[in-house]
């Protein structure tokens, strides 16, 4: 079938307007603008099975009729006049808003939503499947085409997802009536479905002048975070932000699993800056207020900033690859890879010395499959490494220490960061890599303020409730409580591997010493003779817990020689990969 629509249409207007006459007619499509000889626009449809396209496709040629840009000559028989009528209406809702809202899109460097869908399932192995409630509002006095919000099913990177993206071009994405219960029977299937959720957001908030009918109301606004809530750890959520969200639209962000945001056009906050002057005086920009950094810096509500639109589908794209499609299943295996670099080069990188700094990244890439890991929150509680990887094509959670931050001490937001991470991965059947080398919870008056307890509580608790495999590394120093959060002996992992430069103790060699022979060591007046005793009782105390003394008292399963982790590793994960573990009965722990 052949469209030719008015001179001056864009190339998306013809992408849409092809998309939607194909779904509705059955056949292939060929949009031209004005009098062009080539087609801006193609669209294939593939007969359903047994059917041949001239079956499927209400045949026909269009060409010419009324002032709206679409009209036909039909060569065969084809569509009625009533149906030729529902595909020019279609085309209407598919424009979105006022063309000088769309006019405005490219100023902000962002995509008109259904050039953003295009890109989400435009490619190889994806597809738009279908819409639901194109029409809402249809019939309104004042026409909101789709009543700004889009809800459907694709198929992403071969995996099928419901979604929802916001209109930005019709009431900047504001949330009313019609787009609510959209929004809610999409949640509400997935639930049915058990397929993954992606949330395209770009929305201003509710429409205050129109909140009778949706914002109090049981199946209102409101019952977004219910259905959040029971979606979460069933199927992943994964939210990209698209501009500056704000009051209820900021909370699909953060009750997502993930969150992207994208430079330079995303923000969230409770409340906009407008109404932060008004109620505290401060005087803020958005950006400074609930920007990226804000969120991937100092809040930790984003796992990951993009650079633009591309690569924001890039990232998800990545992430999803990573997670099964509900807590049902596993998650997806691929070939196995080697490691980028050697792990025979693992012993050189960790220094023998406890209180060197080196990079936790430069292990990490010699014992995952080349090309496979990907950090979440890479900005936020730096101290500790979140990541997903795959060891032997298996995707594995990665939560490591990283001693060139803070020497690896635990700080409260890295030890929040760590156990939300656990709880995701738990929730999604993603074994866990626990590399340690860490002297333990940071002490101090700020990190008692910081709630260093009450966050150390819920890492501890969230390694104690993990029902995945566990593997845990001694890499190198694992004192007090850290190796307690960090999936120590104590924690049911499936095994404790340690590295011939790890310890466990309670604390440090030095801190030890001063804590036990302060006052002998006091008592020595010649400095050289004092030191000599220092360095005596700090080697006693390094051979007391040592690696080799853990594993003679069979504290640890066993030292492994560095150059070999790889090949450990893949082989415990790969023996556990079917263990079931049960909890407690009870209905739910109270510490998170």
């Amino acid at each position: 079938m052949k469209v030719r629509i008015s001179a001056g249409a864009s190339a998306a207007e013809a992408s849409a307007i092809a998309a939607a006459m194909a779904e509705h007619v059955g056949d292939d499509v060929e949009v031209y603008v004005g009098d062009e000889s080539e087609p801006t626009a193609v669209r294939e449809v593939t007969a359903a099975p047994g059917m041949s396209a001239g079956d499927a496709a209400a045949a026909g040629t269009i060409g010419a009729t009324d002032g709206d840009g679409v009209t036909v000559e039909s060569d065969e028989p084809g569509p009625t006049e009533r149906e030729r009528k529902l595909r020019e209406e279609i085309a209407e809702i598919l424009e979105g808003g006022h063309e000088k809202y769309k006019e405005q899109l490219p100023e902000e460097n962002k995509l008109f939503v259904r050039e953003r869908l295009d890109l989400w399932f435009g490619g190889e192995d994806d597809e738009f499947l279908f819409e639901d409630g194109k029409f809402a509002e249809f019939d309104a006095d004042d026409r909101l085409p789709a009543d700004a919000l889009i809800t459907g099913a694709a198929t992403f990177e071969g995996r099928d997802v419901h979604f929802m993206a916001n209109d930005y071009t019709v009431k900047r994405g504001s949330m009313a009536a019609k787009g609510v219960e959209k929004f809610l029977r999409m949640q509400q299937r997935a639930l049915k479905s058990g397929r993954p959720v992606l949330y395209l957001m770009d929305s201003s908030g509710g429409r205050i002048d129109q909140q009778t009918g949706f914002f109090a109301n049981r199946e209102g606004i409101g019952k977004y975070y219910y259905n959040h809530s029971m979606l979460s750890g069933r199927v992943p959520q994964i939210c990209v932000l698209y501009g500056p969200c704000i009051a209820g639209a900021a909370y699909t962000p953060v009750f997502a699993d993930f969150t992207i945001m994208v430079e330079g056009m995303s923000a969230m906050a409770i409340a906009s800056p407008r109404m932060v002057r008004m109620v505290t005086g401060e005087d803020i920009s958005m950006q400074d207020l609930g920007g990226p950094d804000v969120h991937a810096r100092e809040s930790g509500s984003a796992d990951l900033v993009a650079r633009d639109e591309e690569h924001a589908r890039e990232l998800v794209a990545d992430l999803i690859a990573y997670l099964p499609d509900n807590a049902d299943e596993k998650p997806p295996q691929r070939d196995a890879i080697p490691p980028a670099k050697s792990p025979a080069e693992i012993d050189s990188i960790v220094p023998q010395h406890p209180n060197r700094g080196y990079d936790m990244v430069d292990v990490i890439h010699r014992i995952v499959d080349e090309g496979s890991y990907f950090e979440l929150k890479p900005d936020y509680g730096a101290e500790i490494i979140t990541a997903y990887a795959r060891i032997g094509g298996r995707p594995i959670g990665i939560v490591a220490n990283q001693p060139a931050h803070r020497a690896g001490a635990i700080f409260p937001d890295a030890a929040e960061k760590a156990a939300e991470f656990i709880w995701k991965s738990d929730a999604f059947n993603v074994p866990l890599l626990y590399l340690c080398d860490t002297p333990g919870f940071m002490a101090g008056s700020q990190v008692e303020k910081d709630a260093i307890l009450e966050k150390g509580k819920k890492f501890i608790y969230a390694t104690s409730s993990a029902t995945v495999p566990k593997q845990t590394v001694i890499v190198r120093k694992a004192y007090g409580a850290g190796i307690y959060a960090m999936g120590g002996p104590a924690y049911d992992p499936e095994s404790v591997i340690g590295l011939p430069s790890g310890e466990i103790a309670i604390m440090g060699p030095e801190a030890a010493i001063n804590a036990v022979y302060a006052r002998k060591l006091n008592a020595i007046d010649d400095e050289d003779e004092r030191a000599e005793m220092e360095a005596t009782l700090r080697e006693e105390y390094r051979e007391d817990i040592d690696i080799h003394r853990m594993a003679s008292e069979v504290v640890i399963d066993e030292i492994v020689p560095p150059s070999s982790l790889r090949t450990e590793l893949e082989n415990r994960f790969a023996f556990y990969e079917d263990l079931e573990k049960e909890l407690p009965s009870k209905k739910h722990g109270t510490v998170l």
